[in-house]
């Protein structure tokens, strides 16, 4: 049966690939060559565009596509209050081309909430669509597991435990303000949970002398605070996957290390779950889903151009029956089709392609 609330029977992760007209208009900012002012309007112009695409191939939630974004974190984190982006050295890599080493560190306690221009950026999209404007947002998490105690000076958080509960504060704050502006489906996006199924990026967590095995519990006492604070007809998200940069990825290993704590102690409503290949491992970890929770299959790759078969995906989604009620299943790409502004290595037609056939699909397995 269809859904009336979100996560939608058919649904997406958010980002979209950038226009030509974007990109270029982009590039020109930062020659200097034309104003903040004539970015934006061209944004607004570009934003429409793909809100009346996303809505004519079927979809019921609306992103703006992370089209005024470079990053799908840095842009967020960069402008909370006492946080601060910079180019840095990158400290964990892609398996293939990099993206430009930006970094984060806290200059200041958080824990305030002076406001952030995406409040603005969801408020435009709600403003141009009739269908569930949905946003999307960096997890807690992404200010930390990347540099672990590097980007947090001991001059201002001596414990690591105050700068934990503080990022909470500061995240409960922001999402209070995405709900205050109307805001009722909003996603987080969590590539920790499931880098710390990777042994090797363990390894790296426990080197700088962090435990991976801690970790989760500290991540979902964060996420918890986050959405600690929202109206009840919210819809909270959470997006899983393992890196996307050009179609290249950053870690491998299946749900199973993380599952429990995942799908029982985190709070939200749903997940977004990285299933397009192998490297995500089987459905088993989702015999841990409760049944008030719903799972949304990434099994339509946004990494190449190639459309699946459909067949294969139905099958693939009777077999993650077998762990979690089909009712409580849906279908999306595995990630954004463009994480970065560089996007993934496929093209715009392709993208549109892959996201009507999932509208498809989903209306002949669970109805109209």
């Amino acid at each position: 049966m269809m859904r009336s609330k979100p996560p939608f029977r058919a649904d997406h992760v958010g980002s979209l690939l950038r226009s030509a007209p974007l990109k270029a208009a982009r590039a020109k900012r930062e020659q200097g060559d034309i104003t903040a002012e004539e970015l934006k309007a061209l944004e607004d112009r570009e934003i429409e565009a793909i809100i009346k695409k996303q809505e004519a191939v079927g979809l019921r939630s609306i992103t703006d596509g992370e089209y005024r974004r470079a990053f799908w974190n840095y842009d967020f984190l960069g402008a909370l209050d006492g946080v601060e982006a910079y180019l840095g050295e990158r400290k964990i890599s892609f398996q293939g081309p990099q993206p430009r080493p930006m970094m984060l560190r806290v200059t200041g306690k958080l824990g305030s909430f002076s406001g952030h221009p995406m409040i603005e950026h969801f408020k435009f999209v709600r403003s141009h669509t009739k269908a569930t404007p949905k946003m999307t947002i960096p997890s807690p998490s992404s200010l930390h597991f990347r540099y672990g105690r590097a980007a947090v000076p001991e001059a201002i958080y001596p414990a690591m435990d105050d700068f934990y509960n503080d990022l909470g504060v500061t995240y409960r704050k922001a999402v209070r303000a995405f709900a205050d502006a109307g805001c009722r489906y909003l996603q987080l996006d969590e590539v920790n949970f499931t880098y710390l199924c990777d042994p090797e990026l363990r390894k790296h967590v426990t080197q700088r002398g962090d435990d991976p095995a801690q970790l989760p519990a500290i991540y979902a006492r964060m996420i918890n605070a986050a959405i600690s604070d929202i109206p009840p007809d919210m819809t909270i998200t959470m997006h899983l996957c393992r890196g996307n940069f050009q179609s290249t990825f950053v870690a491998s290993g299946g749900y199973e290390p993380v599952a429990e704590i995942l799908f029982n102690t985190i709070k939200v409503n749903g997940y977004f779950m990285e299933y397009d290949t192998e490297r995500a491992g089987g459905f088993e970890p989702l015999r841990f889903v409760p049944k008030d929770k719903t799972v949304v299959l990434g099994l339509v790759t946004s990494k190449s151009g190639t459309l699946e078969s459909q067949d294969t995906i139905k099958r693939r989604i009777d077999e993650a029956a077998k762990y979690v009620d089909i009712d409580q299943l849906c279908l999306s790409p595995q990630c954004g089709f463009a994480s970065t502004e560089e996007g993934n290595v496929l093209a715009e037609d392709e993208q549109w392609a892959k996201l009507r056939m999932i509208v498809e699909l989903s209306e002949e397995i669970w109805g109209r």
